[in-house]
């Protein structure tokens, strides 16, 4: 059952459908580690006048229960949001497109966001694919969207030629209590192995941890666990007619000495094995043991924009 919900945000009703969906398979046992509470999708159009489409990231202020989300067209927006045993509350804010210090919006090859994150003052802090960077921008003012400041990257990650492709850079973001901002490629640079991933703290700090056997399979979100490790989304996709797979795996780097961390898989989900997973982007924690991950639509009319709320098992 679809329900039409209508919102008046500063004078612009926006309409949705709001609609509860499975994405798991009909044989499926719940995965040991993994315990999805809630999952819907989200079809709205607009949001005060701005699209609502091709999400890449998210983040939770569990103080003022205000989700975040990031498009990967430098499109920002903010929801109401609350979480019990299910998502009890999910209302959108407001939209904007992120913009330079002078109030200008962020021209088109400058505008990849695809990693997002609070740190530990609640700032609000994005990552770019294309011309990498990492900048705070703000999210309660008049100036809602705009650069404050960018951060200093590690130098191999400063210049364009070590990626091995623009738009496989800086993918990923999360903020952690004891390394600070941590910050992660698609794919490893050209200097690594094909699948030797890497996890940077912007202080120098670095975690190398083996991907995926799936080919391509590249890192596309991450999250600090309640432990101090790390909840990293990995996705692989190589043409229609193979298996499009997206995993969830946790990453030790908590006293991790080894050249290659100890990972363990929490939950992998391949359409070929019957879950109606979509195009999973964006993971965020909010709450103890709790995260929702969010996929990107694509703009494409057969693809969806989807919220799944889970809990991770992990003992």
């Amino acid at each position: 059952m679809k329900l039409l919900v209508v919102f008046l945000l500063a004078g612009v009703v926006v309409s949705a459908g709001i609609r509860s969906v499975n994405i798991l398979p009909s044989q499926h046992k719940l995965n040991t580690y993994m315990k999805i509470l809630d999952q819907k999708y989200l079809s709205f159009d607009r949001i005060q006048g701005i699209k609502f489409a091709e999400l890449s990231d998210i983040t939770y202020d569990k103080k003022t229960e205000t989700l975040y989300l990031i498009s990967d067209k430098g499109l920002l927006f903010s929801f109401n949001a609350h979480f019990s045993d299910k998502i009890d509350t999910l209302i959108p804010m407001r939209a904007t497109k992120l913009k330079n210090k002078k109030g200008k919006r962020l021209k088109k090859w400058k505008r990849d966001s695809e990693g997002m994150t609070l740190n530990g003052k609640g700032k609000l802090l994005i990552s770019f694919e294309g011309k990498a960077k990492i900048g705070w921008f703000h999210k309660n003012s008049s100036r809602y969207g705009n650069l404050i400041r960018k951060y200093a990257l590690p130098k191999e990650l400063k210049q364009t030629k070590n990626y091995r492709s623009k738009n496989k850079s800086l993918e990923a973001l999360a903020w952690h209590p004891d390394y600070g901002l941590l910050t992660a490629t698609e794919w490893p640079l050209k200097k690594y192995n094909k699948k030797r991933q890497t996890i940077y703290a912007l202080s120098g700090k670095r975690w190398h941890f083996k991907a995926e056997l799936e080919g391509k399979s590249g890192l596309v979100a991450m999250e600090v666990m309640d432990d101090g490790n790390l909840l990293v989304m990995e996705r692989s996709y190589t043409g229609l007619l193979n298996p499009f797979v997206v995993t969830l795996k946790k990453v030790y780097i908590k006293g991790c000495k080894k050249q290659m961390c100890d990972t363990k898989v929490i939950a992998k989900m391949s359409n070929h094995k019957g879950w109606e997973i979509d195009n999973f982007e964006g993971l965020a924690r909010v709450g103890k043991n709790r995260y929702v991950m969010i996929s990107d639509d694509n703009e494409n009319f057969f693809q969806r924009t989807l919220l799944i709320y889970f809990e991770v098992i992990d003992g």
